[in-house]
């Protein structure tokens, strides 16, 4: 059930210990089984015990460490012992009151002000996504302060995969820590996997993408800090297309924008997802309010992108699954015109960072399925996008910016991707 690699971690009597690497490495589920059986040892012992699960944003505890730790207690067989509750997010334990607490990062006072007593350990999964350290320095003295008596310590547990950026707080934070001997440092990826839970599709996957991005690979799935460099995107991954696949058809259609209005560009852009997984550039949409004495409305550029559409819906025999855009105020302005006129909203996508969203196009562009029709419409894309990059004189800090000029199909492109995560098979 545990792979090798992991028994040093399972058994070090470190009280804090670090789990990095990459994709695929099993390093939350085997953290997942450890507070599964730390609870059990003192429950048998006829004890109550607590345990503290903490991941970046509230909104996504559900679909990942909660049901991370319910799928620990069915590996062991002891999900039967527990009620799961969803509001509050707990997972008690029916006989003796142990119980398992999700809390999201994004509210610090919740952590600090916590009353939770008898914490054995505390878990901050995806470490990497909280704003900063501050986060372990605040709420770790409240947690170990509420160390039950019976225990030795607060195990505290930090499992990530590390960013690319080398100036990204938590990898400057990882080296503060390996200095400290209280910790115990485990670094794996998905070769550490020797009893062969790894599926062969999954390999598959894996083996598309060290062919398609070598560093990409090593950053995702090896977790190597591989760095950012400044041009953004390979565009060895944009394939041009002289006509759509003969051998392929479209499974769903999808829309999305990015507007300025008369202040910089706007764009629309519409893909394919096709049966056999390409993702297809199909058109786009560009206006430019530069050099122009009379800039164009936002019911102008409302009927336009609405002309967009329905023209591009009627040439390729679909409707469009998903029409995305910026949650900005200018995409606002130019929705409610869109409303007035059409009755219908753009679906207004939450931003993430930066670079979460540029990873998620990074990750489509190295399984190696996206294409572009190679027409007169699309050049204005593929020229942005092989001029987007990092500003240089932010690459050193833990906030890397991009350079913002010529972007709005990055932008747009980043929307769509965002948005549709589970239908481009980024998602499960």
């Amino acid at each position: 059930m545990v792979n090798p690699h992991f028994n040093k971690m399972w058994n070090t009597d470190k009280p804090y210990v670090v789990a990095n690497g990459g994709r695929g490495s099993f390093k939350s589920s085997v953290i997942s089984l450890k507070l599964v059986t730390m609870m059990k040892k003192y429950i048998q012992q006829g004890y109550k015990a607590n345990i503290i699960c903490v991941l970046a944003n509230k909104s996504d505890l559900h679909d990942t460490v909660y049901s991370q730790i319910q799928w620990a207690l069915n590996m062991l067989n002891m999900d039967s012992e527990f009620i799961a509750f969803k509001s509050p997010l707990t997972i008690k334990h029916k006989r003796s009151g142990s119980t398992f607490y999700f809390y999201g990062a994004d509210n610090p006072y919740k952590l600090k002000s916590n009353i939770v007593d008898n914490v054995v350990a505390v878990w901050y999964e995806e470490a990497a996504n909280m704003k900063s350290a501050d986060v372990f320095d605040q709420a770790n003295p409240t947690f170990i302060r509420q160390k039950p008596s019976y225990a030795k310590q607060v195990k505290v547990f930090y499992s990530y995969n590390p960013p690319k950026n080398p100036y990204d707080w938590i990898n400057e934070w990882l080296d503060k820590v390996t200095a400290d001997d209280n910790y115990f440092i485990d670094t794996s990826d998905y070769r550490c996997d020797v009893r062969g839970f790894t599926s062969q599709q999954t390999l598959d996957l894996i083996e598309s993408y060290k062919k398609n991005d070598y560093d990409y690979y090593r950053w995702l799935y090896l977790g190597e800090v591989v760095g950012l460099g400044t041009n953004i995107y390979n565009m060895n991954l944009f394939h041009p297309l002289v006509a759509f696949p003969d051998d392929d058809e479209i499974k769903s259609l999808y829309f999305s924008q990015d507007s300025g209005q008369q202040v910089s560009a706007t764009t629309e852009s519409c893909y394919a997802l096709t049966k056999k997984g390409r993702v297809i550039l199909l058109d786009t949409y560009y206006y430019s309010p530069q050099h122009q004495a009379v800039k164009k409305a936002p019911s102008e550029l409302a009927k336009e992108l609405h002309e967009f559409e329905v023209s591009r819906e009627k040439q390729w025999g679909k409707k469009a699954w998903q029409k995305s855009a910026d949650e900005a105020t200018s995409d606002f302005a130019i929705d409610h015109e869109y409303f007035r006129l059409f009755g219908e909203h753009w679906h207004h996508v939450h931003k993430v960072e930066k670079t979460k969203m540029i990873d998620h196009v990074q990750d489509l562009l190295a399984t190696g399925r996206f294409y572009y029709l190679d027409n007169e419409a699309n050049k204005i894309f593929i020229s942005e996008h092989q001029k987007y990059q990092w500003d240089e004189k932010t690459l050193k800090t833990d906030k890397p910016k991009v350079i913002k000029v010529d972007d709005h199909t990055c932008d747009a492109f980043m929307y769509m991707v965002l948005d549709n995560l589970v239908d481009l098979g980024l998602k499960w």
